[in-house]
């Protein structure tokens, strides 16, 4: 190799960089990244196919909540895609050196990472797998990850790499290789899933990327906030819509208006987001609800719909006349006149949010051609879970904050910019990294962190591994 191939290399590998992991394309003050949410429509679906879906959703939820087992820092975003008409929301992080993107679900509901492995094959149907051969830092920690869903399960083993989002770094995270999946269980181009709930919950014991961040004072605030945005009566909507933004260690004050509405997680017992419902009505009249624990929910990003209790769902479609509940496959869910617009209101002890008659209706796609299906559905208690599920449905109406310490879930009211993000389109976010990322070892906690470049240091790197090349050539 002559040095003028060198040089031609380097300038190659400059250009690479600079387009993976180039700035974030919105202005955003230095210290503050982000990362986009990116949504993805649904294929038209037939009758049959609604309610083979419908079933596979309260499915998934049941088995997913069985039982099982100061300092200013810096702050980042990752911009989401919305997936499926709502159905899911993700966003782009990277392992490995040299670094390499991966999509993965957004979870507030569990708390393990993990990513389809590239000897995964036909089974996992993500973009470009992850090879742990192809990363210099990856060590395999030789022990088995099993998780399982209604809609089927996921197989693998544990391993830990340098993982990258929104601007920060973590150089030893804990995460699963997943080696085999259900068929058809993970849809391009997404290739695993990204726990955002507390250790406890964590199958593998290991503490959640956004955990160990905010544990060790990497976050300018001890908080991470959504907005999720509304595609889902948007008939011209395409496979893939921008799906708003996750921000680590700030809330972004552009997205909401008045003040956040913080309440404490009940009794300090961080596991789940579990906020208590105190309140709800349904076309303006009251639910009565059990007190205490009986009313307690989860606050899940991964959930695309709500779930409860038998009683408490019933009591709902009571107010909504003509609702009756469906059978077979849509068991669990209720029917109901698609001329009435369902106005459901929510309290976790403050202010009431409402959920968009739009939102409440899952699909048209009814016993009868006007008879719709609703977003509300019953799943059976069990013990250590909460018994309410509130995900999606709920959240594409309000700015959500869950904040380390103390520990708690905060709602605010969404701003005329983040309301006219919905049914807007647009491009979809690119696996853009940020510029700038705090770095961190779990390992060496104690030792205060250090900000650097990571596009720098990854070029330096690359440029080696081109100048060893000119040597051995």
């Amino acid at each position: 190799m002559t040095l003028l191939s060198l040089a031609i290399g380097f300038i190659a590998l400059l250009s690479i960089f600079s387009e993976v992991l180039g700035a974030p394309k919105r202005d955003t003050p230095i210290g503050r990244q982000s990362l986009p949410l990116t949504r993805r429509t649904q294929p038209s679906r037939n009758a049959s196919e609604w309610a083979d879906y419908a079933k596979n959703l309260r499915d998934a939820t049941i088995a997913k909540y069985s039982p099982r087992r100061n300092q200013k820092r810096g702050t980042g975003e990752n911009l989401i895609v919305n997936q499926g008409l709502d159905a899911s929301f993700y966003g782009i992080l990277a392992v490995g050196t040299p670094p390499y993107p991966f999509a993965v679900i957004l979870d507030t509901g569990s708390s393990d990472m993990w990513v389809a492995s590239s000897t995964c094959q036909s089974m996992c149907a993500g973009t470009g797998n992850f090879d742990s051969t192809k990363s210099s830092t990856f060590k395999n920690l030789t022990q088995d990850f099993t998780v399982t869903y209604g809609s089927g399960h996921a197989a693998g083993t544990l391993g830990q790499d340098v993982v990258q989002m929104a601007g920060f770094t973590i150089s030893d995270q804990e995460f699963a290789v997943v080696t085999s999946t259900s068929a058809n269980f993970l849809q391009n181009p997404v290739t695993g899933i990204f726990g955002l709930a507390w250790q406890s919950l964590a199958s593998s014991g290991a503490i959640p990327f956004w955990q160990a961040l905010a544990s060790n004072g990497q976050w300018s605030q001890p908080l991470m906030a959504f907005q999720l945005t509304r595609f889902l009566n948007d008939s011209q909507a395409g496979e893939l819509e921008p799906g708003g933004s996750l921000t680590m260690g700030y809330a972004n004050e552009s997205l909401y208006t008045g003040t956040i509405d913080y309440r404490d997680i009940p009794n300090g017992q961080a596991s789940y987001w579990t906020q208590q419902i105190t309140s709800m009505t349904v076309q303006g009249k009251s639910i009565s609800l059990p007190s205490g624990s009986a009313s307690y929910a989860a606050v899940d990003t991964g959930t695309t719909l709500v779930a409860g209790p038998a009683a408490g769902i019933a009591a709902i479609y009571a107010q909504i006349p003509g609702s009756q509940p469906g059978t077979g496959s849509w068991e669990g869910f209720y029917s109901y006149p698609c001329n009435t617009a369902v106005a459901v209101e929510i309290s976790f002890g403050g202010p009431s949010w409402s959920v968009s008659p739009g939102d409440f209706e899952f699909t048209s796609t009814g016993p009868t051609s006007n008879e719709c299906y609703g977003a509300f559905y019953v799943i059976p208690t069990s013990s250590g879970t909460p018994p309410w599920i509130i995900g999606d449905t709920f959240l594409k109406n309000v700015y959500s904050i869950f904040r380390y310490d103390p520990p708690s879930v905060g709602f605010a009211a969404l701003s005329e910019i983040a309301l006219a993000m919905n049914g807007k389109a647009g491009g979809i976010p690119s696996a853009t990294l940020g510029a700038n990322s705090a770095k961190f070892t779990i390992a060496s906690s104690a030792a205060l962190p250090t900000r650097t470049s990571s596009t720098v240091a990854l070029v330096i790197s690359a440029f080696f591994a081109t100048f060893v090349s000119f040597v051995q050539g």
